[in-house]
């Protein structure tokens, strides 16, 4: 399977404006303990270790 890297979901500016929403209020340290729950929930979500290994690699060097 190959990673995507474009936009998949419905109304995606939709959706980035309710993370941001999810932001408001929280300190620094409850907004990077948010983003962590996000992330691992999501990885388990998605389930496949190559997929997973593609994401973080297409994270730490945006193309």
């Amino acid at each position: 399977m190959t990673l995507t890297l474009t936009p998949n979901i419905p109304d995606p500016d939709g959706f980035y404006e309710e993370l941001l929403s999810m932001h408001e209020g929280l300190t620094d340290a409850q907004s990077k303990a948010f983003n962590a729950r996000l992330i691992l929930i999501l990885a388990n979500q998605i389930g496949d270790r190559s997929i997973l290994t593609a994401a973080l690699k297409a994270a730490i060097s945006p193309p």
